[in-house]
């Protein structure tokens, strides 16, 4: 089965995400690898929110943000739509001791500056602007990030969420067009 477009954006999120690496002028990497025992492995997840003692730091979380706002459907009878899609990506980095938040800060302006590279690529935003014609991306608005120390109730690493806020056109009758 086809991906959703919704789906469609959340992949290509991640993939704009794993282009963080050195090769591309970053200091961090998050693209894919190969662990210690020769497997394949992540460190940008999709809809994750557990992590435990054996995951990669640094590495992203990318979830759909649970606060979505009312839809702006067209008429009673049409399936067209203007709604926001809103996603956190949350990032988490190895501490500093004496500075716990550095690497939080380190790692967000990198995703910062992916985000703002695949709004502005030539082919639309995040490849898949196809102007007047649903489903596409009409904007991006990249949110301003939150940094937050470690050993609370959501992590023992320094981590940083940053809200980011597309508003998609959508035919509501195919949610699988693309």
């Amino acid at each position: 089965m086809a991906d959703s477009f919704r789906l469609h954006l959340m992949k290509g999120i991640c993939a704009a995400l794993k282009r963080i690496q050195p090769a591309n002028g970053y200091d961090h990497d998050l693209s894919d690898y190969t662990d210690s025992a020769g497997r394949p492995a992540e460190r940008v997840f999709r809809g994750r929110d557990f992590f435990g003692a054996n995951d990669p730091l640094p590495m992203l979380s990318v979830l759909e943000d649970p606060r979505a706002p009312e839809a702006f459907n067209g008429s009673t009878t049409s399936g067209k739509s203007q709604n926001t899609f809103r996603v956190l990506i949350q990032g988490f980095v190895v501490d500093d001791k004496n500075h716990p938040l550095d690497p939080a800060y380190g790692l967000s302006a990198e995703v910062t500056k992916a985000l703002v590279k695949a709004k502005q690529s030539s082919t639309g935003i995040l490849g898949l602007n196809k102007p007047m014609r649903a489903p596409c991306v009409m904007s991006i608005s990249i949110g301003q990030p939150v940094h937050r120390p470690g050993r609370d109730e959501v992590s023992d690493h320094a981590y940083f969420l940053i809200g980011l806020t597309l508003l998609l056109a959508e035919d509501l009758e195919n949610p699988f067009a693309s």
